[in-house]
């Protein structure tokens, strides 16, 4: 009987939490939020999107209900890897985070569409029948005077080239996770939007959710105590990574313009299996695991503990090429607590790879994707700073809402420009947390010395280790710059 109501139990847990998740990420409709101070719909933030056939495409229905159904794909690229063994019982769930049909809403106006590949993007072209399309970003920005901001959710090697251009031309920027490739790309970008005055955020769902700003009230409120250690995980990479050559050449499809999908990476041949999501774990194009999911579960802490950037940084991953990177990752990090000056332990791994099991959890619990042990106990929350609890569970625990409680990140990159401010997770927030993820690349290249990296953020370099900082940045391609 005992056993029983303890299925009960988790099942419940489990049910409220997915319920819960579901929340944290549903738009409330245009007509809901009138109180606002809306302009009448012919006021409108236009938008113009670049690289929907994926991300950007889901962000875009974040802003403007599409005129026509959009066609469900399977990614490209992706891999699924379960786990075989004892299975644990788990919950039935039929729910989603997607839009409801029969609810529209237009927060803004999706004015043009542009991506290098109109084959792949062609269910999101359809849908916006409305917008002007068009292949090249710097064709569209150049003719298309009435574009007030951009949406940028190319692969990570493009963001910093595409949003520098758009931000000298005076377009608000909201540009996908990670930020930038490098770290020399954030810093610089951090500086041009000071510069150009324009308003920038990130595309970090978690930052403007619930969860995130609940575990930032419970920390700073003292409830688990002096926090000495965060450790966080991911089931990341869910794409092609690890000891792999790169892929055998193919013809370019006519429908491609393979040229600018390259922009400043060097010339390679092309291949369709590095294209479209898988692009992510190869290093020329993307940032791994850590650029995928990083920025979803490192933004909290770095906001509830104020961190800095850290002083030292360690690495250690499977073996891996000058292709792919590594299949899994463990990283640590020491930052300093500015609070007492002692030493504040984080560490990463991915992969699936997770920390120790506390033995405060409950059985049947599962472990969250960060974990912070405090002097005092420990928090847990998921991925996007979804759901914090803590560990023993305490379901009542609150403490009063100290922190405003903003719209959902896209949302409130739309009502930033219209009220003249700049949104919750603009350039200069965005980009310690991408200087932090980026570090564990160059912790990762640089493992094989056996070397913990000791970094002086104030002048951009790695001070024990000088070939590490070569990783900082790289040549652009002829005819590309910032």
């Amino acid at each position: 009987m005992k056993s029983n109501k303890n299925q009960l139990k988790n099942s419940r847990r489990n049910f409220l939490k997915k319920a819960s998740a579901a929340s944290l990420f549903y738009i409330v409709p245009s007509h809901a939020i009138t109180s606002l101070g809306y302009p009448s719909p012919n006021g409108l933030i236009n938008i113009a999107a670049i690289g929907v056939g994926n991300r950007g495409g889901q962000v875009i229905q974040q802003m403007a209900s599409p005129d026509n159904p959009v066609e469900r794909r399977r990614l490209p690229g992706l891999i699924i890897q379960r786990y075989a063994g004892i299975q644990p019982e788990r919950a039935s769930w039929g729910g989603g985070f997607g839009q409801s049909e029969d609810r529209k809403f237009k927060h803004a106006n999706i004015y043009a569409i542009c991506d290098v590949d109109h084959n792949y993007s062609s269910h999101i072209i359809k849908a916006y029948p409305k917008a002007k399309t068009f292949y090249d970003y710097r064709k569209m920005i150049d003719e298309e005077k009435d574009i007030d901001a951009v949406v940028i959710a190319t692969p990570d090697h493009t963001h910093a080239v595409i949003a520098s251009y758009a931000m000298n031309a005076g377009k608000h920027v909201y540009v996908e996770k990670p930020m930038t490739k490098t770290i020399y790309e954030a810093r610089y970008l951090n500086n041009l939007s000071k510069k150009t005055g324009v308003v920038t955020q990130v595309g970090n769902q978690g930052h403007n959710v619930e969860g995130t700003m609940r575990t930032v009230e419970w920390i700073k409120s003292g409830k688990i105590g002096e926090v000495k250690e965060v450790h966080m995980w991911t089931n990341r990479p869910i794409w092609k990574q690890g000891y792999y050559d790169r892929p055998s050449e193919q013809k370019i499809p006519d429908h491609l313009n393979y040229d600018l999908w390259l922009g400043p990476a060097a010339y390679k041949p092309y291949n369709e299996e590095i294209l479209h999501f898988a692009w992510r774990g190869l290093w020329d194009y993307g940032t791994g695991a850590m650029g995928d999911l990083g920025a979803h579960t490192f933004d909290a802490p770095v906001w509830a503990l104020d961190l800095d950037m850290p002083t030292k940084i360690q690495a250690t991953s499977s073996p891996f090429n000058e292709h792919y990177l590594p299949q899994s990752e463990s990283v640590t990090y020491e930052f300093e607590s500015k609070l007492t000056k002692s030493p504040i332990k984080v560490t990463w791994s991915d992969g699936g790879i997770k920390p120790p099991r506390p033995d405060q959890l409950e059985k049947g619990r599962q472990l969250q994707e960060a974990l912070y042990i405090g002097s005092k106990g420990m928090i847990m929350h998921g991925s996007h700073g979804a759901l914090p609890e803590l560990i023993p569970e305490e379901p009542s625990f609150e403490v009063e809402k100290s922190l405003p409680r903003p719209s959902s990140i896209y949302i409130d990159f739309i009502e930033a420009i219209k009220e003249n401010r700049q949104a919750a997770n603009n350039f200069e927030i965005a980009a310690k947390v991408t200087e932090i993820m980026l570090l564990t690349n160059v912790a990762v290249l640089s493992q094989q010395l056996n070397i913990t990296l000791e970094y002086d953020a104030k002048s951009m370099k790695i001070t024990n280790l000088d070939e590490a900082n070569k990783f900082f940045h790289y040549n652009y391609r002829n005819g590309w710059k910032l």
